[in-house]
């Protein structure tokens, strides 16, 4: 094996964390929010699962992405392996941010039976799905969920530490036994955790794509979020020789190559729903295409994909720093609007931006960044003494 030889150093300097400034808009976000919960509280709660949902995707993305890398034992990705890991090592941070989701549920779901009202000619349909869309059974599963993503990504994260700090390279067996497993666990939870949180808004809709839909969508927006966040690192002077032009390169492939899955995926979804024409299922796209929504639609469908695929195309320019940034902007722009895209039609018939809506974001924002440079800056920025960290620095 070769000798790993570290030109930059790994370790985030505090003068350099912008750890502050996430803990200010956090505060501000929160007390915001929570006047928003006081004088409206149902747009609360459909702002807040906008949010939940948005940036919930990233930690999830990352999950998947970290146990791949393990299972596959690739290299490419070694440098850059400790963001995701960092983001999925938190997602036990978001049980606690479930439970006003919970406390709210009578507010978003009308399958709960408080909202029956809205739906009054779905009764028999309610009905025959209350064996699974029921209180009980939703606490129970999202318990579920959650407590598979906290180990899965706890664990994880902590067995790479413990290899910083042994040089156990014994430790990288026992985390693509986990990740074996884990990756088959994700899937299931992360399909049906989608369908309680986002397609359960309309009981009376149903999709079976939808599962893989937010997981593409959340795919494909990680990479914009972690070409980003090594821009930002490179900006501050850090990982300039470690997370190199080739890893970037890289990524923007990943990037290209998911924003390509997402098109199939979501195209896919509406065209058999479109070819069946069965009402129950087109209603749903039927809203979404009407008045100040259809405009939505069309910045989703060139923020995600036309324009991406486009700029992308060519193999110079997934090493473009500027043409990077454009595009992992646009792309995580049109991820925050297509959440907001699929949640607010059922509280609004036009498309309208709520003050709260933007409060919950900042709240959110805060603390999943906060949180992140909180983390991210303890440990070292990379796996320092992975086994294939000196195949992954010399990679051009």
């Amino acid at each position: 094996m070769a000798k790993t030889k570290l030109i930059d150093s790994i370790e985030f300097p505090a003068e350099k964390s912008p750890l502050k400034a996430f803990v200010a808009v956090g505060a501000i976000g929160i007390l915001l929010s929570l006047v928003g919960l006081v004088v409206n509280t149902e747009q609360f709660m459909y702002s807040y699962l906008t949010s939940f949902a948005f940036f919930i995707s990233f930690a999830l993305a990352s999950l998947f992405l970290v146990m791949i890398h393990h299972i596959t034992r690739s290299s490419w990705g070694i440098t850059i392996r400790r963001i995701p890991e960092t983001f999925s090592s938190q997602l036990w941070i978001y049980i606690l941010l479930f439970i006003p989701i919970l406390l709210g549920m009578n507010y978003l779901y009308a399958w709960t039976g408080d909202m029956g009202d809205r739906h009054p000619f779905y009764a028999d349909l309610l009905d025959h799905k209350s064996p699974y869309l029921n209180t009980a059974f939703f606490i129970v599963r999202n318990i579920i969920y959650f407590a598979v993503w906290s180990f899965l990504g706890y664990k994880l994260y902590q067995y790479s530490i413990k290899m910083d700090e042994t040089g156990d390279w014994g430790i990288d067996n026992a985390m693509r036994k986990i990740s074996a497993p884990g990756i088959l666990l994700f899937g299931f939870t992360v399909a049906f955790a989608s369908f309680d949180w986002l397609m359960s808004l309309r009981f009376d809709w149903f999709s079976t794509m939808w599962g893989v839909y937010y997981f593409a969508m959340s795919f494909q927006a990680l990479f914009a979020f972690l070409i980003l966040i090594v821009f930002y690192l490179h900006s501050k002077g850090l990982l300039l020789n470690t997370v190199t032009k080739a890893h970037i390169g890289d990524m923007g492939g990943w990037m290209f190559g998911f924003t390509v899955f997402y098109a199939y995926i979501a195209f896919s979804q509406y065209f058999l729903i479109y070819y069946a024409t069965i009402p129950e299922e087109t209603l749903w796209f039927y809203v979404r295409f009407e008045d100040n929504w259809s405009i939505i639609a069309a910045f989703i469908l060139f923020g995600r994909f036309i324009i991406p695929f486009i700029v992308l195309l060519g193999r110079p320019a997934k090493s473009n720093f500027k043409v990077l940034k454009f595009v992992t902007v646009l792309i995580l722009v049109s991820h925050l609007i297509e959440v907001f895209w699929i949640v607010m039609p059922t509280l609004h018939a036009d498309f309208k931006l709520h003050w709260i809506d933007i409060a919950t974001f900042l709240g959110f924002a805060g603390i999943f960044l906060g949180l992140f440079f909180y983390q991210f800056s303890k440990n070292s920025m990379i796996p320092k003494n992975d086994p294939k960290l000196a195949e992954s620095l010399n990679k051009h």
